[in-house]
């Protein structure tokens, strides 16, 4: 999503260009993105209410003036002041083992909500198991520093008997 532009509907041409997105924390909703406005080279924020379409350039929006300027959300205040990114963040279960950090995730597009995390492993995990997809459902807690998952299954080798010659 980052790098895209947005695109009005009014003018016909690119207003403004994503620069990251604006997650809330308590349910991973994407309440909007941070955007540098192409006339003013400022930054606004683009609600994602207020996004008509998605298409291959970017988001269409009616025109230029749903981009809003940070210190007019009042409602958003919150969360923009949390200043709260996934990219990065601590990976760790219920049991304290450590799992990664995300390194990406995955956005259904009608409802803004984030439905994956993909967490990469440590050099020595990733040769076993590679990079691990989480569903939002498995998570337990985001903090500041890290995200809290429900332990992860572990295909044990069970101890079977020596196979016996049939007689």
């Amino acid at each position: 999503m980052i790098n895209r532009g947005v695109l009005s509907l009014r003018t016909g041409g690119e207003i403004a260009t994503i620069t990251g997105p604006i997650i809330n924390p308590d349910n991973l909703k994407i309440e909007g993105f941070y955007c540098t406005d192409r006339f003013g080279g400022g930054q606004l924020i683009l609600l994602t209410q207020d996004i008509r379409d998605h298409i291959g350039q970017g988001f269409v929006v009616n025109d230029h003036e749903v981009l809003a300027d940070p210190a007019e959300l009042v409602r958003l205040k919150p969360i923009l002041d949390l200043q709260f990114s996934l990219i990065g963040k601590s990976v760790v279960t219920v049991s304290k083992n450590r799992v990664g950090k995300v390194s990406d995730y995955a956005v259904e597009d009608s409802s803004m909500t984030v439905q994956k995390l993909y967490v990469s492993q440590s050099l020595i995990k990733s040769f076993s198991g590679g990079q691990l997809s989480i569903d939002r459902n498995q998570i337990v807690e985001i903090t500041d520093r890290k995200i809290v998952i429900q332990d992860l299954l572990k295909t044990e080798k069970s101890a079977l008997p020596a196979a016996s010659p049939a007689s």
